[in-house]
């Protein structure tokens, strides 16, 4: 998806990449690809075989969930939510935060390593050899999630010979948390707004399920992110990226899963206030023109991809449709079945199936 909300120092010059040097495309253009997704990510706990078969099986709990983001959702039909928050009989074991982080804090960090870029430290994923053939894909994160989202698709597209990074945006996952204020900007920004500054640095573009239209709705939680004091009160839920990510779609994440995308928030207060200075300074309505307008023909001659999980709760199917006849020449639809929100943790064997035929 593409809610990436960019984090920027406030000393970078304007054409400075916000990304770790490791990451800056310093290959030929030919052999850089870039996939922007703007959800979280999840991973599927029930097996479907189509959308059809995904309406039957889902009960009648999992049918009332609204797409709207639910900040009291705390006690939940979700057995992972529940057991994020609710101390029951043995605290020590299963309840306070403390126990918890000791039993999570060494998990989700496949593929991954701390690399040093300037003042901060990132997380970044990789895998795959700087020696492949097939090219060297960037897969970026949007909030309030991280790169563990891709954790599965970067591991086939190693296996089908592609070099795959991931980095954890500075705010999230398990890079720096920067305090906001302190010599430090959290931009409100957006990954597709990266690449249409910087079309020189990529030779292909795939996105999953973001915001690419005027028409586009905003889900819940960055609105209520934005209201004065309920803003503050929201970005400390400790179990607001599973809540997201399970609410743009018809499955509950397995409490393994679940407890990677919870860690960041049980550890610190940084990313919670990351996520709400980054949303309140993203003004959505000049995002979604200039994207509308950057990828539109006569603008956007650049090969991309858009791979669609059709069961999104937050953003319709129009919404890719209508981004796709705006550019028919250099944009193309492919509608991924049993998917959601975040197709590569609902189905990544069919969003590397995409990106294999695309890249």
């Amino acid at each position: 998806m593409a809610w990436a909300l960019l984090s920027l120092p406030l000393n970078l010059p304007p054409s400075s990449s916000p990304l770790p040097s490791i990451l800056n495309p310093f290959k030929p253009k030919s052999q850089i690809g870039w996939l922007a997704s703007c959800s979280g990510s999840r991973r599927r706990a029930r097996v479907i075989a189509s959308a059809a078969d995904q309406e039957k099986t889902e009960d009648k709990d999992e049918d009332k969930d609204s797409s709207a983001f639910n900040p009291f959702g705390f006690v939940t039909d979700n057995p992972s939510s529940r057991s994020a928050i609710q101390i029951i009989e043995s605290p020590a074991e299963s309840g306070n935060v403390g126990q918890m982080l000791y039993r999570i804090e060494d998990k989700g960090k496949e593929y991954g390593k701390y690399v040093r870029s300037g003042e901060h430290v990132w997380f970044v994923r990789e895998t795959g050899s700087a020696e492949s053939q097939r090219g060297t894909v960037i897969f970026l994160h949007g909030a309030p999630t991280q790169s563990y989202s891709y954790r599965n698709v970067m591991s086939q597209m190693s296996e089908l010979g592609f070099h795959c990074f991931a980095p954890d945006w500075l705010g999230f996952g398990f890079s720096d948390k920067p305090q906001p204020g302190y010599g430090f900007d959290y931009k409100g920004s957006y990954g597709l707004t990266w690449a249409l500054k910087n079309q020189s640095r990529i030779s292909k573009l795939a996105i999953l399920n973001s915001p690419l239209t005027v028409s586009s709705p905003v889900p819940g939680l960055f609105k209520q992110l934005r209201i004065p004091l309920f803003g503050e009160f929201t970005c400390q839920n400790a179990v607001m990226a599973e809540r997201f990510i399970e609410a743009g779609s018809a499955y509950v994440l397995k409490l393994e899963k679940a407890d990677v995308y919870r860690l960041p928030y049980l550890s610190s207060s940084g990313p919670g206030f990351a996520i709400l200075e980054a949303t309140r300074k993203a003004n959505f309505n000049n995002i979604s023109t200039q994207i509308a307008s950057g990828f539109a023909s006569g603008s956007w001659d650049i090969p991309t991809l858009v791979a669609w999980g059709i069961a999104d709760k937050y953003l319709p199917q129009s919404v890719a449709e209508e981004f796709q006849k705006g550019n028919p020449t250099a944009v193309k639809l492919k509608l991924i079945e049993g998917a959601g929100h975040m197709p590569q943790e609902d189905w990544p064997e069919r969003v590397v199936t995409a990106l294999r035929v695309f890249f």
